[in-house]
């Protein structure tokens, strides 16, 4: 029953990851800055690669569970087996993911930051710019306005990009949150991989 039990989890814990990574690739936020990033820009490799590294660990999870289950109910050794090799494999890449979710999480930041200076220098700089719809697209996707820039006058890109009713003096400097949308969202991805971890222990 133990094993049942704790089988169950590990899958549950396995469509979890797979359902993080879907919306991590597929959420709007990640997409727009996948999308405008330049190819020398490293959020377009890091976006893809999370996406299938987590997939590929889903459905590792999901295989050692069901062949445990099924070892448990026909108290197969050979199953036992191959399920006990699935949990290896799983953990040998959980692993790595925790600490490099601790060692690249400040590139992975700064690299969407990046993205959103580029875009809005410019749009600064050229007010005819084709990257103002980009901009405004990420000012409505983050629900914020603009950002404090050392450059000079930004009013007329924040009054222009901006979404109807965001007030600029609110303290909402879309950099910051990008910065805590993306701190949330590792947090979360930090809680799962611990759990994950210890379940497969």
């Amino acid at each position: 029953c133990q094993l049942l039990v704790t089988s169950l989890c590990v899958m549950l814990l396995g469509l979890s990851i797979a359902t993080l990574s879907t919306v991590t690739h597929y959420g709007l936020h990640f997409t727009l800055m996948s999308d405008i990033s330049l190819e020398s820009n490293s959020y377009r490799v890091i976006h893809h690669a999370a996406f299938y590294f987590g997939i590929c660990l889903s459905m590792t999870l999901i295989l050692a569970a069901l062949l445990s289950s099924a070892a448990t109910v026909r108290e197969s050794q050979c199953l036992t087996a191959m399920g006990f090799f699935c949990f290896a494999l799983a953990f040998c890449g959980l692993i790595p993911a925790a600490c490099w979710r601790y060692t690249h999480s400040k590139e992975v930041e700064d690299s969407m930051m990046d993205v959103y200076d580029l875009v809005y220098e410019e749009v600064r700089r050229n007010a005819s710019s084709d990257r103002r719809h980009e901009l405004t697209a990420i000012h409505e996707a983050f629900l914020c306005c603009g950002k404090h820039s050392p450059f000079g006058d930004t009013a007329n890109v924040e009054r222009e990009t901006c979404p109807a009713g965001q007030v600029r003096d609110a303290g909402q400097d879309c950099l910051r949150e990008i910065q805590d949308f993306l701190k949330k969202h590792m947090d979360f991805v930090s809680t799962l991989l611990g759990i994950t971890i210890g379940f497969t222990v």
